[in-house]
């Protein structure tokens, strides 16, 4: 017999469909429920690809028992804090207050009007390593709440007080105007957490730092800082050597469990394989070494292949779990690899660290196992390695949620677009056009606002959810991306439309911006993260685009809204730049000078595409460029009122819209600009 989420699309409700919990989906029925029953709400929020909520649904949610007593004691409500990342930012900070730590699965009882008295995250079904069993939690839950009424109403409106009044903006506090000191302040913190050895920042737990690389190659281009250059190698290709990286068939898991790199928390999410895609492009772009390229080839040619939905839009991710063994699709026993290759075996295992006695339960989590980067080892065992993906391809795999999220999308829309156009990729750039396409179709609505999530299945239908701010953030950076990519004026316009939404619709009057929009679902307190997480925060990636349409479009309300905001978090930056990266980088833009090139001309003719490989053959990330003439000089301002020279295409070097004299010669070009051709 299924519950009420049976009828729901997110694929993580739908997982527990079957429990014997009666489960409701977050919504008016369930809360009203609670007042009309007068029982307190026991709130369950994960994911699908998240390995510990799968190991709580099977030991308590599936139990009879367990159900029976949920069922009797609670109103219980299952959210996927994929779709609902407002609810899940609300009580993970709840959780976090009261007890130092949040995580998931992230268990939460609230009083019938939503606020917390109680948070938790994974519950045992017996005690052990001093956690208690999770129906020990639920009676006393149950008992506080019959016995104990007013200590627990009091206690949940402090917490939701707590919550109301404070900011982590707030509590880090301290905003300062922008200067070079904040940039080597934030380096000197990220050395002196840095693993020299093994790359990375800190221990164990690993988390692949997208952002905090992208800062790093940042400076890098910037300033030409060596030490930048060398944190942000040493990890790069620790990851990519690790198990942390899928060898066989491309594709970074979610983190690692040691600080070798060596053994994954198996899952695979969209919005890793995208941020890591572009920090692997932008180094190759600096360095020119084919390990980096190699690695966004067949990042996103595993994202093309495994990962697209026909329509053109992107799932959100892989499970750790296949045949309900974590990691069992990705392993192999040595018997396995000897069968496999034959005479190769034994090349291929002194390669990628197979043993007899595996490290890792018994079986072998491939790594590169000694120093290949300068030699053709691995090039020499691609046909092994192409052989053992075609037998991997016939297990079982791990379950694959395929809702798309319009913020990852965004994400993943543009490290297709720039990779396309760095690696000189078209057929990147057309996944990339194909994705905003789909993006345009089901998830913008008739007024021009944005869907959260869609699902595949449901026919013709739209997106549901009404979209946070990182979605109209993420998703016009990618659209920004593709713009620069393909010089198609339609990109630009939709991308600044939704920076106009982000201003209309989001806008805190003390500063920033809030995650959900003036007109979302009224809920315990409208949240405002600063913080960059496992993605950048909505506020640091739109400040990123208003700095990047300031530009473009000549107009000082983008800039001047992002340089504020940027600003304002001087201190988070300097002292927490692992936590501020995304923030840090957008620092570098605005200390960098950063110039406008207005190539006017047909960005596909010969005169043209010569100014824009001088602009485009390197990374130069304090640089926006627009290009092409006429109808696009209408839809894009930098491009206005501006000419050819004598007929060829000509190419405009400005710094805020105040330009050099035009110049139709590449040499020029690079000249004006301050550097050598290529």
């Amino acid at each position: 017999m299924t519950n009420r989420l049976a009828h729901e699309a997110s694929p993580y409700l739908r997982q527990h469909a079957d429990n014997p919990v009666d489960w409701y989906p977050w919504g008016e029925e369930a809360l009203r429920a609670a007042r009309e029953q007068d029982k307190p709400i026991l709130l369950s929020i994960g994911y699908a690809a998240c390995h510990w909520c799968h190991v709580m649904a099977h030991e308590s949610f599936e139990d009879p028992a367990t159900a029976a007593q949920m069922n009797r004691d609670f109103i219980n409500i299952k959210v996927d804090r994929e779709e609902r990342p407002d609810l899940d930012s609300i009580y993970m900070g709840a959780v976090v207050a009261m007890t130092g730590q949040g995580g998931w699965p992230m268990t939460v009882a609230l009083t019938p009007d939503g606020q917390p008295f109680f948070g938790g995250t994974y519950f045992p079904p017996t005690p052990r390593h001093g956690m208690p069993a999770f129906r020990q939690v639920l009676t006393s839950l149950a008992d506080a709440w019959r016995d104990r009424r007013a200590d627990v109403e009091g206690s949940a409106a402090d917490v939701a007080a707590h919550l109301r009044q404070t900011t982590l903006a707030a509590a880090l506090g301290g905003g300062g105007a922008l200067n070079a000191d904040l940039l080597d302040q934030a380096l000197n913190a990220l050395l002196r957490s840095f693993d020299a050895r093994l790359g990375g920042f800190g221990g164990a737990p690993k988390f692949p730092p997208s952002m905090t690389l992208e800062f790093l190659l940042h400076v890098t281009a910037q300033r030409g800082d060596s030490m930048a250059l060398h944190m942000a190698e040493r990890t790069l290709e620790a990851m990519a050597h690790g198990g942390l990286y899928d060898q066989i068939g491309g594709g970074f898991a979610r983190y690692s469990t040691d600080d070798r790199w060596l053994v994954p928390h198996f899952e695979k999410m969209l919005y890793d394989n995208a941020l890591l895609a572009r920090v692997y492009t932008h180094a190759w772009q600096i360095t020119g070494k084919p390990l980096y390229r190699r690695v966004v080839e067949e990042t996103l040619d595993f994202v093309a292949r495994e990962m697209r939905h026909e329509a053109g839009g992107f799932s959100s991710s892989y499970d750790a779990d296949s045949e309900g063994e974590e990691g069992k699709f990705y392993v192999w026993t040595a018997d396995e690899i000897r069968a496999a290759l034959g005479d190769e075996a034994g090349r291929f295992m002194a390669a990628y660290g197979v043993s007899e006695a595996g490290n890792w339960e018994g079986r072998n989590i491939l790594h590169v196992a000694e120093d290949l980067s300068g030699g053709d080892h691995l090039t020499g065992l691609a046909e092994a390695r192409r052989t053992l993906f075609e037998i991997r391809a016939r297990r079982v795999p791990p379950g694959l949620d395929d809702k798309a999220l319009t913020a990852w999308n965004g994400l993943m829309l543009a490290a297709f677009a720039d990779a396309g156009q760095a690696l000189g990729r078209p057929d990147y750039i057309a996944v990339a056009v194909a994705n905003a396409d789909f993006l345009r179709a089901r998830m913008r609505r008739d007024d021009g606002r944005l869907w959260r999530a869609w699902q595949p299945g449901l026919g013709d239908a739209p997106g549901r959810f009404n979209a946070y701010l990182e979605d109209y953030a993420c998703l016009a950076d990618g659209l920004l991306a593709l713009y620069a990519a393909t010089f198609e004026p339609r990109w630009f316009a939709w991308a600044r439309e939704l920076a106009d939404a982000m201003l209309a619709h989001f806008s805190d009057p003390a500063g920033g911006f809030f995650d959900t929009s003036d007109d979302h679902e009224d809920l315990l307190h409208r949240p405002k993260d600063v913080q960059d997480n496992a993605t950048p925060s909505g506020n640091s990636m739109a400040a990123h685009v208003l700095l990047r349409l300031g530009l473009l479009t000549g107009e000082g309300r983008y800039w001047d809204a992002a340089e504020g905001l940027v600003s304002s978090l001087y201190t988070a930056m300097a002292r927490y730049p692992s936590a501020f990266a995304h923030w840090l980088d957008a620092a570098a833009f605005i200390l960098g000078e950063p110039r406008e090139v207005a190539i006017i001309g047909d960005p596909a003719a010969a005169d043209a595409r010569a100014l824009l490989d001088v602009v485009l053959g390197r990374y130069r990330p304090d640089l926006v460029v627009a290009a092409g003439e006429g109808e696009a000089a209408a839809v894009v301002p930098l491009l206005a009122g501006r000419g050819r020279l004598d007929g060829r295409a000509a190419a405009y070097v400005c710094r805020r819209f105040v330009c050099q004299q035009p110049v139709s010669e590449p040499d020029a070009l690079a000249s004006q600009l301050g550097w050598g051709r290529g």
